[in-house]
């Protein structure tokens, strides 16, 4: 199921925007969506290889990962199992799971910290059962992440990525290091004193020289919203015709639209945004828009 990619480079038609190309990962599957994919694909690899056949994740009730897991298991042929962190609900995303034969553990939020005892507890005794962190942080992930660089055919100033684990950017950056690009890595942490974000990539790359961080651009914290970025999510979507989320992709745009402005970037450099898909997470705002 991972052998097929469709992933393109596109050039965004908007005045603002002359310089910029988009690699369309939210294009590769509506479910396994964006990085979901990037991040699933050596991680499932490694479970066949260790013959589980059960995987285990974590995530909230409008989690992007729960889905892509769901999805991703069912398709190959896999039981799974996801811890949702909080009280019980319905809702879209929880419905998709089930219906790709996801079992749900809702679990309270003390409990939730600490994920490797939820999975003792569980599943010691289960042997065909594989712990996925939540957003699928590992290091398998990490390298699926940086064949994102691998696939791309022109060279650009600047990379951009949204950041909630910083397991994507970390698989940007170590594929800028292994090809030996000078591109700038500019990061956008989506939750609030995303300074870790740093220290969550050098566990996987020590070379951070091209990294930049931007944690000013947070609108309150994890999938914390504001009116201003509701009205940047409409612009910019009916001005594009591309569609991009509330909780990552949009603070991303969001952020290089400003740098842009503040002519941060120079006009005649080269910019890549990569939209990690995730669009399904909008069906937990639908009443703020």
């Amino acid at each position: 199921m991972f052998e097929k990619l469709y992933s393109p480079v596109e050039k965004l038609k908007i005045a603002a925007f002359d310089n910029l190309f988009v690699k369309r990962d939210d294009l590769i599957d509506p479910y396994i969506s964006g990085n979901k994919w990037r991040k699933l694909k050596y991680i499932l690899a490694k479970a066949k290889a260790e013959n589980k056949n059960h995987l285990v994740t974590f995530g909230g009730a409008y989690s992007n990962h729960l889905v892509a897991t769901a999805a991703a298991a069912s398709r190959s042929g896999l039981k799974s199992t996801a811890f949702v962190r909080g009280e019980k609900v319905k809702n879209e995303m929880l419905l998709l799971c089930e219906l790709f034969g996801m079992q749900l553990i809702f679990t309270d939020r003390v409990s939730y910290k600490d994920k490797s005892a939820l999975f003792e507890q569980h599943f010691k005794t289960d042997s065909n059962a594989c712990f996925i962190d939540e957003g699928g942080a590992s290091a398998e992930a990490v390298i699926g992440c940086s064949e994102i660089i691998d696939e791309l055919t022109d060279v650009y100033d600047h990379i951009f990525c949204a950041a909630g684990t910083g397991t994507t950017a970390a698989g940007l950056l170590k594929g800028i290091v292994k090809n030996d690009l000078k591109t700038k890595l500019h990061v956008v942490p989506v939750l609030k004193n995303g300074f870790f974000i740093k220290d969550e990539i050098s566990k996987y790359i020590s070379d951070t020289e091209n990294l930049i961080l931007h944690t000013n651009y947070h609108f309150g914290g994890y999938a914390k919203t504001t009116p201003e970025l509701f009205k940047f999510i409409k612009e910019f979507t009916a001005h594009t015709g591309l569609l991009i989320d509330p909780v990552y992709t949009s603070k991303m745009f969001y952020a290089i639209n400003d740098l842009i402005q503040s002519k941060t970037i120079k006009p005649d450099e080269k910019i890549l945004a990569i939209h990690t898909g995730g669009l399904l997470g909008i069906f937990g705002m639908m009443d703020k828009f």
